[in-house]
């Protein structure tokens, strides 16, 4: 690592400090314009430049199809606290959750031991809870929860849903945190839990 820095040229170390410091703040990986926009630069061709020297030195991973955004590789540590981003879920009505090959920085107090996975909220039916359209939820993959917790629940195989889950003999009610909404009911076989609740971010700007 060290024998690679000691090649770059000033821009480029400049680019390389810049993404060693800032990656972290941003909440998943910046794009080319997102990163441009970031260090107050005007020439994207000028970045573009400075990024390919730094993958050609194995310190900016290979951007692709796959791996969307500017990271780091594997021996830098920004991607060390990173989870799969899924998409959209709706906090209102059930909507179907888009599946993206993206990742989003989580910090480690906001997620758990186990498989983890982030999705942003879209709706006010958890408004009561603290949980606002915009905000990103981290959810911990399994597929049962005790009652009270909220949930990523499938319904009918076909759309996902945040709710604070109910589950009695016979029906599952998954209740909204908006006194303006009502509770839903279904049959057991009708709700697949997919994920709890485990943490949340916000961004302010």
């Amino acid at each position: 690592m060290e024998n690679k820095q000691a090649t770059l040229t000033r821009g480029q170390q400049e680019v390389y400090d810049f993404l060693r410091e800032r990656l972290p703040d941003f909440l998943r990986p910046p794009t080319l314009d997102e990163l441009c926009q970031a260090m107050g630069l005007k020439s994207r061709g000028s970045l573009h430049k400075q990024l390919q020297a730094l993958i050609d030195a194995g310190l900016v991973a290979p951007m692709n199809r796959r791996q969307r955004g500017v990271r780091l590789t594997d021996s830098a540590p920004a991607n060390e606290d990173e989870l799969p981003f899924l998409g959209y879920i709706a906090a209102g009505r059930p909507i179907e959750a888009i599946a993206q090959p993206e990742t989003i920085a989580v910090p480690d107090t906001l997620r758990t031991a186990r498989p983890c996975y982030v999705l942003q909220v879209r709706g006010d039916s958890m408004i009561e809870d603290g949980i606002l359209d915009g905000d990103w939820v981290v959810i911990e993959q399994r597929n049962h929860a005790r009652n009270g917790e909220v949930v990523v629940a499938l319904i009918d195989g076909g759309e996902t849903t945040l709710k604070r889950i109910e589950q009695q003999p016979g029906e599952v009610l998954l209740h909204p945190a908006n006194s303006t909404l009502n509770t839903q009911r279904y049959r057991p076989e009708q709700v697949l839990i997919q994920g709890v609740l485990v943490g949340q971010m916000r961004r302010y700007r």
